[in-house]
């Protein structure tokens, strides 16, 4: 069902550890020279940036190839027209993701996923303009289909070509299937929490297969993506913490609730937190770990809303003050252990990863700092004022 053999794919995964640990300076060259033998694939991999570029290239390449069969080829078509149109256009880009794996052996290279990834969306696009556009009935419930195919769409993408961000988008449109079977927002919530629930189990049971082995990571993902998911729909104050998240809230403000589901989502936001840190320790799972603190953090900054309580220009400072603290005393507990490593944990750094993640963050936040502190253009005067003196000679006075 995967599209890459999994020893090509462990070929490639050994080799970038190889390429980690000689740059660590755990291998030799001899020994990195000798095991690199063994790790050669023929698939085609390329850096993170590049990959970046390329995918939003045939993105845009495939937006623009759409664009110009309609101009060309088809004047001002019926919604129904044009739905079949798209769709044989996703099946034709899902034809030629498939196609440049199977000949050109590309590998995470950005082309195959953004085939792939429009594929989806144009299959999405057309459903919804043949069977509910123009002068077609529909129904409101029948349009469940098409956040339906999506979720099955965007799963099949993440499985098929093991591109992450697949199943983040799968999740995006389970969020629309709640509002096709029920009106109250609350009960809403509960059924995407159930869904979400339900994806988490059936992800933790299907990792517990692959300990230690290539897919690990891409379950590892998946699984801290529906924890978040879980703590975002149980969350509704979130958007009085900063992230807007309106399709999570049914468009009702949080204190329209009823009291008891209301106070029954504040018990729990303060009970997942804890729980994803224990599932984090005990996988010794970073992404889960990462996705535990962030609950946390936002619990502590929702809390007040929840409660009623005024906010104060201040708390933030307070907040970061505390998890400076929090992170010290950790780093410190660690580093006393015997080796710096208590309970297989430890503060050091011990991948060459941890760099590359180190300078994308800093890239993008650099980036995003620069803009934020940008002098705002000021405006420019109409016209230039002398102040009125009177100065001159040949009769020029004030107001010449």
């Amino acid at each position: 069902m995967r599209i890459y053999p999994e020893s090509r794919e462990e070929a490639v995964r050994a080799h970038k550890l190889l390429k980690d640990w000689a740059s660590e300076g755990l291998l030799s060259k001899e020994q990195y020279h000798r095991l690199e033998q063994e790790t050669v694939s023929d698939l085609r991999v390329t850096n993170i940036y590049l990959r970046v570029v390329l995918f939003f290239f045939t993105v845009i390449g495939v937006a623009a190839a759409v664009a110009l069969f309609f101009t060309v080829f088809v004047s001002r078509p019926q919604e129904q027209t044009t739905g079949i149109f798209l769709l044989v256009f996703a099946a034709v880009f899902y034809t030629a993701a498939e196609l440049a794996v199977a000949l050109a052996r590309l590998y995470r290279f950005g082309v195959e996923e953004a085939l792939a990834a429009s594929s989806v969306a144009l299959l999405c696009a057309g459903l919804g303009l043949y069977f509910f556009g123009g002068n077609s009935p529909s129904v409101h419930q029948s349009q469940l289909v098409i956040p339906a195919v999506g979720v099955l769409a965007s799963l099949w993408i993440w499985y098929r070509f093991h591109s992450w961000y697949a199943f983040p988008a799968a999740m995006i449109f389970a969020v629309f299937l709640p509002g096709y079977w029920t009106a109250s927002p609350w009960a809403q919530h509960v059924l995407l929490g159930v869904l979400y629930a339900a994806g988490l189990l059936c992800v933790a049971r299907i990792r517990s297969r692959h300990r230690f082995d290539l897919f690990e990571n891409g379950y590892s993902l998946a699984e801290a993506f529906l924890w978040l998911g879980i703590y975002l729909t149980l969350n509704l104050k979130i958007s009085d913490g900063g992230l807007p998240l309106p399709w999570l809230r049914a468009g009702q403000p949080a204190s329209d609730f009823a009291g008891p589901f209301y106070w029954t989502t504040w018990v729990l936001i303060w009970c997942l937190p804890p729980l994803m840190l224990a599932r984090g320790v005990g996988l010794k799972d970073r992404l889960i770990l990462g996705v535990g603190g962030l609950a946390g953090v936002l619990t502590l900054v929702t809390n007040k809303p929840y409660l009623g309580w005024q906010r104060h220009t201040w708390d933030p400072m307070f907040l970061g003050v505390a998890l400076a603290a929090v992170a010290l005393l950790l780093r410190r507990w660690l580093a006393r252990g015997a080796g710096g490593v208590r309970h297989g944990f430890t503060a050091k750094r011990l991948s060459g990863k941890d760099k590359q993640v180190m300078s994308v963050g800093a890239a993008v936040l650099g980036l995003r700092t620069a803009e934020s502190m940008a002098p705002a253009p000021q405006p420019a005067e109409s016209e230039f004022g002398f102040g009125g003196g009177e100065s001159g000679g040949g009769g020029a006075g004030g107001d010449f």
